[in-house]
């Protein structure tokens, strides 16, 4: 507690690739559950390692995300300074917004998108086959038109305005550190927010069938959205809706293609691809935790240190996700893993709004392939593939595969 704080380790941590950021998670989470360190700006924090004390973190009240948003305080994502997104409240807000939101993302609700989702993917699955090409870039062919061309639809975005959503969006999750870009991801936040206006004031003269139109009209006790609290919950729609699931369909086919018999063995076996889909989600480092960092509103004992009020706390959700204690053989990707209960989509009032649709998604992806039993396979080794990670959701620059 006395070190100076240049003899902090700073995190963001310099790595290379995600699986080195996991290497020093690991050496960490060995020997405390709860270490300090140096955040962007210099102020110093707490990373939360261990699966029960990053639980307790996201699930305990006495950890705000609302604080995050004060002027002042640490960040690692610089977009949501002041922001009033239903990721960043605190109760009683909070309560109020998800209440009137969830109705839209309930299971039954994604449930009925089956059809269309089958539709597109398999759209851009055969896109990718169909020529006599026997190789493609599965970050473009497959996991960026997936989920943008899905949540377009969803928040009513018209065709020809999508490739440039998908520019601001893009931009938006910069995570401070080496190659961060906090301007460019403020001006594309702000450039989306007023397309966003306008598209409400679209909706709002000429309703459709699609997901803005129903917020718009949706009433809770008389209570109702106004546009601004709109736009703030078409933003997180976006985030969750369209980053997270680029990168979980990365994860999800480097590490069923790294290995052949991986993927062949749900070829051979389409009941895995439920179990699998989940330890995919476990087993990857797609949700890092950096937009799940909270103020402490009072002196807490976490993991044997003692939090004081005020200070920032980062339950870093990929180490949880590799705790011994709770998976066995944690560093291993187990296709029929029944147990477990992992932290991908978070836990508490903040779960994730879009995990039944992201999951939907990867369930459809794999099913389509395993359909037309393509042979896939990893173009180059896996460890030679780039990384994008100055992004809250890290991904391959690229992802070459062949068949």
């Amino acid at each position: 507690m006395t070190e100076a704080v240049t003899a902090l380790p700073a995190f963001p941590f310099r790595v290379r690739t995600p699986g080195e950021a996991l290497d020093e998670y690991s050496k960490l989470r060995g020997r405390a559950a709860v270490t300090r360190v140096r955040l962007p700006g210099g102020h110093e924090g707490w990373l939360v390692l261990r699966h029960a004390e990053v639980r307790t973190v996201l699930t305990d009240l006495r950890f705000s995300k609302e604080a995050m948003t004060r002027p002042d305080a640490p960040r690692l994502i610089p977009v949501h300074r002041g922001s009033r997104s239903l990721v960043n409240l605190d109760p009683p807000d909070h309560t109020r917004l998800r209440k009137l939101a969830s109705r839209e993302f309930t299971q039954r609700r994604v449930d009925t998108l089956r059809p269309r989702i089958e539709e597109i993917t398999a759209g851009l699955v055969d896109a990718m086959t169909s020529s006599a090409q026997t190789t493609a870039d599965a970050v473009t062919a497959l996991a960026l038109p997936l989920p943008i061309t899905v949540i377009c639809e969803l928040l009513g975005v018209e065709p020809a305005e999508q490739a440039q959503f998908r520019q601001w969006g893009d931009k938006v999750l910069t995570v401070g550190g080496p190659g961060a870009d906090a301007d460019a991801a403020r001006e594309a936040a702000g450039a989306l927010m007023g397309y966003l206006t306008g598209l409400i004031e679209r909706k709002r003269a000429r309703p459709g069938e699609d997901l803005l139109t129903r917020l718009l009209q949706a009433q809770e006790d008389g209570d109702s959205l106004d546009d601004g609290e709109l736009r703030t919950l078409a933003m997180t729609v976006l985030i969750a809706g369209y980053h997270t699931t680029v990168s979980a369909v990365s994860h999800l086919l480097v590490h069923l293609l790294e290995d052949p018999a991986r993927y062949q063995s749900i070829v051979d076996d389409p009941e895995l691809i439920g179990t699998a889909v989940e330890e995919a989600l476990r087993y990857s480092q797609v949700a890092g935790g950096f937009g799940s960092m909270r103020i402490a509103l009072e002196d807490v004992e976490l993991g044997g240190v003692t939090i004081r009020a005020g200070e920032p706390v980062i339950p870093l959700i990929n180490s949880a996700n590799r705790d011994e204690s709770v998976f066995a053989a944690a560093d291993e990707l187990r296709l029929d893993r029944t147990d477990n209960p992992h932290l991908a989509f978070g836990a508490g009032i903040h779960f994730c709004l879009g995990a039944a649709l992201a999951r939907l998604e990867l369930r459809v992806l794999l099913e389509t392939l395993v359909a037309r039993r393509i042979p896939l396979a990893l173009g180059i080794p896996v460890d030679e593939l780039s990384w994008h990670l100055a992004t809250a959701f890290p991904r391959p620059a690229e992802l070459p595969i062949r068949w």
